[in-house]
């Protein structure tokens, strides 16, 4: 099993869970962050790091977020790793708990 970064980091992107990773799993993109599902332990250090709780088992995703199971294993190919901890955007408490931010996703 893996984690999954879902919707709600969309345009939020914290990144307090990059720095407990101790296999270095996690990818950022323009607005998001994935979990590389090959990389990851299932150590799970990350999810409870996740100010906003984007972070999910695979097995234990909320219904509707099944897709970033897909999206996280393909953009974890394309964005490259991210080890230490950066400010989030600065409007991305405006973004938090936001449903319908897919659409929004950059790539």
């Amino acid at each position: 099993m893996t984690f999954v970064v879902t919707e709600n980091c969309i345009k939020c992107k914290y990144t307090d869970c990059v720095e407990v990773c101790p296999v270095d799993c996690f990818h950022e993109g323009p607005n998001f962050l994935v979990i590389d599902p090959e990389e990851c332990i299932d150590c799970t250090l990350c999810e409870p790091e996740c100010p906003i709780e984007a972070i999910y088992p695979e097995d234990d995703l909320p219904e509707g977020q099944e897709k970033f199971i897909q999206l996280n294993a393909e953009l974890s190919l394309e964005w490259p790793v991210i080890t230490e901890q950066k400010e989030p955007p600065p409007d991305a408490e405006e973004w938090e708990g936001k449903e319908g931010k897919l659409e929004l996703l950059e790539k």
